[in-house]
């Protein structure tokens, strides 16, 4: 149909001629109310980012102190973040005289890793890291 007719037809009806896609010859297009393709795309679009989702960074912070049930409540928490694909940041920060047991900390995290490999396969990303407030790593499931 020539673009003319279409205009014609599209006025007609009291509705818009929209054009679907420019990449094809001739161009393909649609008569429709043009709030409702806006409102339909927008959803669409909704749509396909919320499948999109995952690969974020999550953080799972660890007190110097925390006790084996607290570990395992977050465990579970680091186990939920890598089901949903994301990567997990393990970062334990220390304060004051904390920084000068960087032994005893470093052990509290091998024991959290060691409870999530007992559920979870995971890959670490990045070694601990001593940094200027704590110790981090990042942690992949693989």
């Amino acid at each position: 149909m020539s673009l003319t007719e279409a205009l014609q037809v599209s006025q007609k009806r009291n509705l818009d001629l929209i054009q679907v896609t420019e990449k094809a010859d001739p161009p393909v297009c649609k008569i429709m109310n043009y709030g409702k393709y806006l409102y339909s795309e927008k959803k669409q679009q909704k749509k396909s980012e919320q499948k999109q989702k995952g690969g974020e960074m999550k953080g799972v912070r660890l007190g110097f102190n925390i006790s084996l049930h607290d570990l395992e409540i977050r465990v579970k928490q680091a186990e939920k973040f890598l089901q949903q694909g994301n990567k997990v940041r393990v970062e334990m920060k220390l304060r004051g005289r904390e920084k000068a047991l960087q032994g005893f900390a470093k052990e509290k995290i091998n024991k959290f890793l060691e409870i999530l490999e007992k559920t979870t396969q995971f890959k670490v990303e990045r070694e601990l890291k001593k940094e200027a407030r704590g110790l981090t790593m990042i942690i992949v499931k693989t």
